[in-house]
């Protein structure tokens, strides 16, 4: 899978190409009717052949981009993938309860993150040592809150609620009790 960093990369200079685009065409658009002379009206041919230009354009980078999510064809498939270790979290009374105090695993595994809250909504994301996001979801009570992920690199995560769960879980002296820092350990395959 590529890394979300790559993604977010990419994500953010080809829509910020496609909303300067938009900009501009507002911004003309808006020239156009406020000015005096005799061109202060668009004319409907050009002003209709911008709107379908945005329009394929916007359709196109939303194709394009679809296939550069790394994980959407984990969640597509997720039926049909057995995964490699499945790790059962249990989210109450602002606490990640996980089945070891470290989650191991190689390189090249597939894992299902299969979380579950006995009492709010909480999330359940991977950070990076500098803070970035790896992937979330939602923890919502009374469902069934699943993950598959493929982690391509070595590395340690911490995990933590993405979701406000109420003063509660910022815990005593604003120290964060829904962060479980290095809880998430992926090494070379053996």
């Amino acid at each position: 899978m590529v890394d979300s960093t790559v993604v977010l990369a990419g994500q953010t200079l080809a829509y910020t190409f496609y909303t300067s685009v938009i900009i501009l065409l507002m911004l003309w658009f808006g020239i156009k009717v406020t000015s005096k002379g005799k061109s202060t009206k668009v004319k409907p041919g050009v002003f209709y052949a911008f709107v379908i230009f945005l329009t394929v354009l916007g359709v196109s980078l939303h194709i394009v981009t679809l296939n550069t999510i790394p994980w959407t064809s984990l969640d597509v498939n997720m039926k049909n993938i057995v995964p490699d270790r499945t790790f059962e979290i249990t989210v109450e009374d602002h606490e990640f309860k996980l089945p070891s105090k470290t989650l191991r695993m190689e390189v090249g595994e597939i894992v299902m993150f299969s979380a579950e809250s006995k009492d709010l909504t909480y999330g359940f994301g991977l950070f990076r040592k500098d803070n970035t996001m790896v992937m979330q979801m939602q923890v919502v009570p009374g469902h069934r809150n699943d993950i598959l992920w493929k982690f391509e690199e070595p590395g340690v995560y911490t995990i933590r609620s993405t979701e406000y769960s109420g003063p509660n879980g910022i815990g005593e002296k604003g120290r964060d009790v829904l962060i479980m820092r290095d809880a998430v350990v992926v090494v070379e395959k053996l």
